[in-house]
């Protein structure tokens, strides 16, 4: 092998030194709440998951007991999906929702003008369960919230809208759904954005922290929006790739520079 095809392999080999160098001082740690990889078990508190109507909900609620004609009033109409005006078999049949106000109220059958806002579905069902009973022999009240949904942005598999079918839903349920983090999110640095009392407020949470399952925003509420911010890695390769025509044109320049001084040396030393 010439002199010069050992000096350019050698250049080549330092560049490519460089850029590894370069990936593993921004390397991303993948493995959750790290600080209990030493515990065998123990016991972390638990974060209130309670959610709480706001203005714009949609609830579903139906109230029944061993009479059925006696709880009518108390409930919408059902409309048939497929043929509007029919009555329909049950399985075809859907209830109607309430809308939730801005002022936080619904319109109840029976019962006229109810304040939901700020209340659980369990004390909403509480509520009317104690109204009717005064004309209802034990009545059963089933709130449901219906438009519980979240965002998930960012590093995620599978980014988009979550619909919600449950009250009890954490941010692991969220990222789950949404496939998991990419290797190139940031565990560190998780955004929640969340709209409380009429205003967007924010908050950082880590999932590389045993103390986040304990935060109070680790379980989410309707309409959150969760960030997952991409890494140094993902930041260094976008940008790579956005500048790469430039970067490799500079990169071949230089290396027929070197070439070309290498060949003067060479020829010069053999001299």
């Amino acid at each position: 092998m010439s002199a010069m095809s050992r000096f350019n392999n050698i250049s080549f080999f330092l560049f490519i030194m460089t850029l590894m160098v370069s990936c593993t001082s921004s390397r991303t740690s993948l493995t959750y709440f790290e600080d209990l990889k030493g515990e065998q078990s123990g016991t972390l508190s638990s974060a209130d998951y309670d959610i709480k109507v706001i203005p714009d909900d949609e609830l579903f609620i139906v109230v029944s007991s061993l009479v059925p004609e006696a709880t009518a009033e108390f409930n919408l109409p059902t409309v048939n999906p497929a043929v509007r005006g029919n009555v329909g078999t049950p399985s075809q049949q859907s209830q109607i929702t309430y809308l939730v106000d801005k002022a936080g109220d619904i319109n109840f059958p029976g019962l006229g003008t109810l304040h939901v806002g700020g209340l659980t579905t369990a004390q909403i069902a509480s509520i009317i369960a104690k109204k009717v009973s005064e004309t209802v022999e034990d009545p059963y009240v089933k709130v449901q919230l219906v438009n519980f949904k979240v965002n998930v942005l960012g590093e995620v598999a599978r980014p988009g809208t979550i619909e919600v079918d449950t009250e009890r839903y954490s941010l692991l349920d969220a990222l789950a759904a949404a496939g998991d983090l990419t290797p190139y999110g940031e565990r560190e640095n998780i955004l929640l954005i969340r709209e409380e009392n009429g205003q967007k407020h924010f908050h950082h949470l880590n999932l590389n922290d045993a103390a986040t399952l304990s935060s109070p925003y680790f379980y989410l509420q309707q309409n959150d929006v969760i960030y997952v911010e991409p890494n140094k890695i993902r930041h260094d390769n976008s940008k790579y790739n956005q500048n790469n025509s430039y970067k490799l044109s500079v990169v071949s320049a230089v290396v027929s520079a070197v070439s070309v001084v290498a060949s003067l040396c060479i020829a010069l030393f053999i001299k």
